[in-house]
């Protein structure tokens, strides 16, 4: 693939690089293997002014690797508003709090993009946490104490943060949802560790709840201190996508009612939470 020097710079000294560049370049591929590099180095890259509709995101997408297909097709509409989304409410909710998607998988996506569409006077940026930065930066002792340790991950841990008072139906539907056993640190093929925290943890492996919560809690607040942290102020036509396997996010509460759009494009990824569960194999 053909490639030309690719512009940027770092928006903070450990995660989020913004990128100079025009629709054209990018449905043309030509930065895809830079793009990459900077998804896997710096977590998150930041795009302005780039102005596509669903079939230009989806071809960009293609550029850089497998784009997921789902029920709602290529393109997932993240708003509250039910014209535009009528199941999304408790997915949407939970975002609102620290997670990397798709802990029920083994092998969960790569990367996911997001284009801005509609979006609300206050509220709504969006906050990423490069989770490589965070474990490097762990004491050694810290480091010691978690290499085997296991965590239980769980929707419906996640979904009940978000609706505190789920009604039966809600609580019923929840209980349902696979649970998946992942290590809190994650060894990369790259040979790169991170840490795996999500709003999805349930218990520690080994450890009474207590104990669990309060270590989960622990490395929460380490991984999102500030120097970790990139905020993402949003505007019309941004452009930004995460390296799902290196960093968590979440949005900052905003006015539901408001109408915020954003329309996402997800890759599949082929590396699993654990080497043991398998490796080149891609899922959604």
């Amino acid at each position: 693939m053909t490639t030309t020097t690719l512009i940027h710079r770092d928006l903070t000294p450990t995660v989020g690089s913004l990128v100079e560049t025009d629709v054209d370049a990018l449905l043309s591929g030509r930065h895809a293997d830079e793009l990459r590099g900077l998804l896997e180095r710096r977590s998150v890259v930041a795009m302005r002014g780039i102005e596509i509709d669903d079939e230009q995101q989806v071809a960009i997408g293609h550029t850089l690797g497998e784009v997921e297909s789902s029920v709602v097709g290529d393109v997932y509409k993240v708003t509250f508003d039910r014209q535009l989304n009528p199941v999304g409410a408790a997915i949407n909710r939970a975002t609102f709090f620290w997670h990397i998607d798709r802990t029920d998988l083994d092998v969960p996506p790569f990367a996911s993009m997001l284009s801005a569409k509609v979006l609300t006077p206050t509220g709504g940026q969006t906050q990423f946490v490069n989770t490589y930065a965070a474990y490097d930066a762990l004491p050694d002792d810290d480091k010691a104490l978690i290499e085997d340790l296991q965590v239980v991950h769980c929707m419906e841990t996640a979904f009940l943060e978000a609706f505190p008072e789920p009604t039966e139906k809600q609580r019923a539907a929840w209980s349902q949802m696979p649970k998946k056993v992942h290590p809190i640190v994650w060894h990369h093929r790259s040979g790169r560790r991170s840490l795996v925290l999500s709003n999805s943890a349930t218990a520690v492996v080994g450890m009474d709840g207590e104990e669990g919560r309060q270590l989960l809690g622990r490395l929460l607040a380490w991984a999102t201190q500030p120097r970790f942290v990139y905020t993402h102020e949003w505007e019309v036509d941004d452009l930004v996508m995460w390296n799902n396997t290196g960093a968590m996010h979440r949005v900052r509460e905003y006015d539901v009612d408001f109408g915020r759009t954003l329309h996402r494009t997800t890759l599949l990824g082929d590396e699993p939470f654990d080497p043991a569960n398998g490796a080149d194999v891609r899922r959604g």
